[in-house]
């Protein structure tokens, strides 16, 4: 039975790549549309089959290389990319790319709870990937609790107590050692679920700041400049006001990093200022929109969701937006990541599954939450890593 299903498809994609082929030796621009109709229809037939089915494509395929070398490459390529799941080929300004896509998912059908907690960065992203679940027919509990990125991955691999981690930052070598001393032991597995522009704020009331660099942010956070007109003599002599996220945020690890190079006498210098931090954005949101003299710093979506309130600030004469975030032109640009750990994902198949539809359907909910798509190839591989973590 499985030669014959296997002839079967086989048969079906050799007969649509021929079909192209045949068309291009009359009209180039249609091969190309019948050949990519051609694939289309390769990928989803194969994607119901064994994946011993893969390999015996990507054969077939390749013995395409006497027809029209464009038809026989992209053949060969789709056919290969079936090999660790099935694929959906689009067509991006003239650029095919190819979408792994994982097993479909019936929320409906999905029993137990999930436990998440990490980044109050990624929280707004993930608690609403949690109500599309529960959208979708889940009817157990997501928790999404925000701690900051540090404080999560504590929970994640000092106390094993959640299935997932939320964070803003990558795991760090210690953290990791910290999992694999669980019993079981665990190993954390990213996962790239999107990407955020670090929002550097001040209030609306704000009238006479518009843009900053990196170096004179990092002269307000150290205290070099302590007034609004040691920035710019323009600037009213008043204190300036420093809120930040707490240090056990992802979100401070990353702008310690970034604006005062990991240094560690500057972020003493920092703390030494005494800035008003909390773990919780909106408590910062509130601090930064009640003073003209005060600046903050948090996720963007953070921002977004109070713009009225808040007035965000160029960075090195780049405004942060989806493009300046996704190109690397904006400075303080980072990708969003959700962890978990194979051994977790199949004691417990509610957290594969919601993990799955996570990474199936970020990109629909992600602009609308306030953060950036990850690029394809980075949802793919983050897609592959799940197929990966399978028994």
């Amino acid at each position: 039975m499985g030669k014959v299903f296997r002839t079967l498809i086989v048969g079906l994609m050799l007969t649509s790549i021929l079909a192209a082929c045949g068309a291009a030796t009359t009209d180039t621009g249609a091969a190309s549309t019948q050949a990519a109709a051609s694939i289309s229809a390769a990928a989803t037939a194969a994607s119901t089959a064994p994946s011993v089915m893969a390999s015996a494509m990507a054969s077939e395929a390749a013995s395409a290389a006497a027809e029209p070398s464009m038809v026989a490459s992209t053949a060969a390529s789709m056919a290969a990319s079936v090999s660790s799941g099935a694929t959906t080929t689009t067509e991006t300004a003239g650029t095919s790319v190819a979408a792994v896509e994982l097993p479909e998912v019936d929320a409906a059908a999905v029993t137990g709870d999930i436990v998440t907690s990490g980044s109050s960065t990624v929280f707004p992203l993930a608690q609403r990937m949690a109500e599309r679940f529960a959208e979708e027919g889940y009817a157990g509990t997501v928790s999404v609790d925000e701690v900051g990125s540090g404080a999560g991955f504590q929970r994640f691999c000092e106390a094993g107590e959640t299935d997932i981690a939320n964070a803003s930052r990558a795991i760090k070598e210690e953290e990791v050692q910290a999992c694999g001393q669980l019993t079981p032991p665990r190993t954390p597995i990213e996962f790239r679920v999107g990407t955020d522009a670090l929002a550097i704020v001040v209030s609306a009331e704000n009238d006479f700041v518009d843009a900053l660099t990196i170096e004179q942010l990092g002269q307000i956070y150290t205290g070099e400049f302590k007034q609004w007109s040691d920035v710019d003599p323009s600037y009213p002599a008043e204190a300036i006001q420093l809120y930040s996220p707490g240090t056990d945020s992802g979100t401070y690890d990353y702008f310690t990093e970034e604006v005062l190079g990991d240094d560690e006498a500057k972020i003493a210098a920092f703390q030494q200022q005494n800035p008003t931090q909390s773990e919780n954005d909106n408590v910062l949101v509130q601090g930064v929109e009640s003073s003209p003299n005060a600046i903050g710093y948090f996720g963007y979506a953070y921002y977004q969701e109070n713009a009225d309130r808040l007035k965000v600030l160029t960075i090195d004469g780049v405004e942060p937006t989806a493009e300046t975030a996704e190109n690397g032109e904006y400075p303080l640009a980072r990708p969003l990541f959700i962890y978990s750990d194979a051994q977790v994902m199949q004691s417990k198949p509610q957290v594969a599954a919601f993990i799955n539809f996570f990474l199936t359907n970020v990109n629909d909910e992600i602009i609308d939450v306030g953060y950036f798509p990850a690029s394809v190839e980075a949802i793919n591989e983050a897609k592959q890593k799940w197929l990966d973590a399978q028994p």
